[in-house]
């Protein structure tokens, strides 16, 4: 049977309570289709005096949005049959230890699957031990004040459980820090602002509420819900309805990780000029287009090709307007939509002028369109990602369209703006903001990189999202016998082909053919069991016979039974450009020790340290160039997402974080790029047993490592 996916989205959720509202905008969700949700509430600590009260409110939520809840403590009800039965499960006030080994089998069976996971408030300090449920959840509970009012900031005003809030939010709740920052996993919806109350201890970044896809599923997450008062606040159950909706597949979102975007608005129109008839109203950080046809242009700033651009936009019903990227400076909105392109939000219109289409020139993927496309009335998310003559769109993180400009008479470096179309054309935008990647899509005499899920055709696999992926998607579902094709590829000069996988499975080869499936095989490579579905390595295939020119190409992907393992993306390796090589080996330091793992244990947490090579497993360690180091299927990491000197260095899952990427520096030195500090023995001591930290980098012998 293969993963597939109920929705392929990830959720978990924002945060708590109510900012006095004069009205609250409840989530359009009366049309949903029927659906059902399974809410648990077992405790093994303290428990919450509000679990009644929050599952009753459960219940009317379900009794006014067109779903069934089913309530319970008893964990046996954990198993694959009935789970199935659910769209959604709420850990509600759940804490400690609630669900024994096949339990949790079954449950990450569920989730993988494509089941949908909210979690309530004390969600957060359950589970301590098992690693699936950290990172689904996103971050354990560390500590709390006295309740009392605080002020919660939107980040996210697109996302169901929030786009019915303003930009702050103030209520009282018992407010929760956490042992790390979910920012580097999750898509942040809300977080605390620590200067309204007393107790906050992670600083200027405290996220509270957040969304991410976990394998097949979606998890949504809010700290707030301690208090019975919580669960009477009209924006607070509209917040938790939303996360429900999430959760369960009936509203969309984009929750993969977002870090290192600019604001072009949010809420201040500053660096904005109107061109041509009509405008846009500005109110509560929303713009509404009236009257036109005109656009409003980013006129402080023209873009290089080389960005990412998400904005949030709602439309009320059959209405028309468009994202318009890479014009010139120009008052003329004509000139703009005949110099740069313009990506479509229309969903009634022709197909090649349609929501994600590049307008009157290539229509989307419409199915993957509507798979993706929340209906008028709730909010989607652009991402409009711009790499040379190269636009892909991303339509609630799922991408639609996949366009290369060749008319020598259009761009896609320039201005950005946003269209109103018309009289009686009303949309809405929110958080227009811009990421600049700092590079160009490479010339097609050099390397090329491809994500595998931007193939054109295939057969067996599915497009399937993942938080740790480059780009948020992979080619998935992969049983023997399946292919991928790619067109108009330049294949000139290619040597090898290098490819990111990943694989729970069986593993299998990779092979690379021309013209077909069934093509002149010019490469193969084995993919190795990686030990989760979201642990990647690299394998490289060398190629021979490689044809010149622009080509197509062709992935076949053989091997046992069941699932083999997923492909996130590829490069295409030109001449005089060696690949870089993953080392399998020990790592010595200090005294000629080597670095290892104590007592070859997999716990979570385990710190690292050194001792007297061995050759033990414990000591064998994965080396993928600027990227992870692994041992015993698991990541060395860095604690908590500290920069902090004498941070302590551990074996954690892989999950991608920014926290578990190293570099190997020409002096010797093992680097980890997010905090610029080395991996360290402590008191530059070689005793066995030493361990090893986070600490600033200044060249002593103790900060050198021998790689394999």
């Amino acid at each position: 049977m293969r993963r597939l996916i109920r929705s392929t989205l990830g959720a978990a959720t924002t945060v708590l309570a109510a900012l006095a509202l004069t009205t609250i905008a409840t989530p359009a969700s009366a049309a949903d289709a029927p659906y059902d949700v399974l809410v648990f509430s077992k405790t093994a600590g303290f428990r919450h005096d509000a679990i009644p009260v929050g599952i009753q409110t459960v219940r009317d939520l379900g009794a006014a949005n067109n779903f069934t809840v089913t309530a319970t403590e008893d964990a046996a009800q954990f198993n694959t049959t009935n789970l199935a039965r659910f769209e959604a499960v709420i850990f509600l006030n759940t804490t400690g230890d609630v669900l024994n080994s096949s339990q949790q089998t079954a449950f990450e069976s569920y989730v993988n699957g494509g089941g949908g996971y909210v979690g309530v408030h004390s969600a957060s300090d359950t589970e301590y031990d098992w690693p699936f449920y950290g990172n689904l959840v996103g971050a354990y509970f560390s500590s709390h004040p006295a309740i009392q009012q605080a002020t919660v900031r939107m980040e996210n005003r697109a996302h169901p459980s929030t786009a019915h809030l303003s930009q702050s939010w103030t209520r009282t709740d018992e407010w929760y820090n956490f042992r790390s920052n979910p920012r580097s996993t999750a898509r942040v919806l809300a977080t605390l602002d620590e200067s309204s109350y007393s107790g906050g201890s992670m600083g200027g970044d405290h996220p509270i509420a957040w969304c991410k896809t976990v394998s097949g599923g979606r998890s949504f997450y809010t700290a707030g819900g301690h208090t019975q008062a919580s669960y009477s606040e009209p924006a607070f159950r509209a917040h938790l309805l939303g996360g429900i909706r999430y959760a369960a597949g009936r509203a969309k979102a984009d929750c993969r990780p977002e870090t290192g975007y600019t604001a072009l608005y949010n809420g201040s129109t500053t660096g904005w000029s109107q061109a041509g008839p009509g405008g846009f109203t500005n109110s509560d950080a929303t713009l509404t287009s009236f009257g036109g046809m005109g656009m409003l242009w980013y006129s402080a700033k023209q873009f290089a090709p080389s960005y990412s651009l998400k904005l949030d936009w709602k439309i009320a019903g059959d209405h028309n307007s468009g994202v318009i990227v890479g014009f010139p400076a120009t008052n003329d909105p004509n000139a703009a939509l005949n110099t740069g392109y313009e990506v479509q939000i229309d969903a009634t219109d022709a197909v090649d002028r349609t929501t994600g289409s590049i307008y009157a020139v290539k229509a989307p993927d419409t199915a993957a369109r509507d798979a993706a496309l929340n209906p008028p009335g709730e909010w989607n998310t652009f991402e409009l990602l711009v790499e040379g003559e190269r636009l892909q769109v991303f339509l609630n993180g799922l991408r639609i369209n996949d366009f290369t400009n060749t008319d020598p008479n259009r761009q896609l470096d320039g201005h950005i703006g946003i269209q109103n179309h018309g009289t009686g054309d009303e949309v809405n935008y929110r958080n227009i903001r811009i990421k600049e990647l700092g590079g160009t899509t490479p010339p097609p005499s050099g390397d090329v990189t491809v994500q595998a899920e931007s193939y054109v055709s295939g057969s067996g696999v599915s497009r399937f999202s993942k938080a740790a992926a480059i780009g948020g998607q992979v080619v998935g579902n992969i049983e023997n016998g399946d292919w991928v094709g790619y067109q108009a590829l330049p294949l000139t000069g290619a040597t090898s082909l290098r490819a990111r996988v990943a694989s729970a499975g069986s593993g299998g080869t990779l092979q690379v053919r021309s013209g077909s499936a069934s093509g002149p095989l010019l490469g193969q490579v084995a993919v190795p069991v990686t030990g989760g579905w979201e642990t990647f390595t690299s394998v490289t295939a060398t190629l021979a016979g490689v044809p010149s020119g622009t080509q197509p190409l062709y992935l076949t992907f053989a091997g046992g039974q069941g699932f083999l393992y997923d492909v996130d993306e590829f490069t295409l390796l030109k001449s005089g450009t060696p690949p870089p090589t993953t080392g399998v080996g020990r790592i010595v330091g200090l005294g000629g020790k080597c670095l290892a793992v104590p007592n070859g244990s997999t716990t979570d947490g385990t710190q690292i340290q050194i001792s007297t090579c061995t050759g033990g497993t414990n000591q064998q360690w994965t080396v993928t160039p600027n990227s992870t180091i692994k041992a015993l299927n698991k990541c060395l990491d860095v604690n908590g997402n500290s920069s902090a000197d004498g941070t302590r260095i551990q074996l954690w899952t892989c999950n991608g974080g920014p926290n578990q990427n190293w570099s190997a520096q020409t002096d010797g030195s093992l680097r980890n790029p997010q905090t610029a500090k080395c991996l360290d023995v402590s008191g530059n001591s070689s005793a066995d047993g030493q361990p090893v930290h986070l600490w600033s980098c200044h060249g002593g012998a103790n900060q050198k490592w021998t790689l394999p």
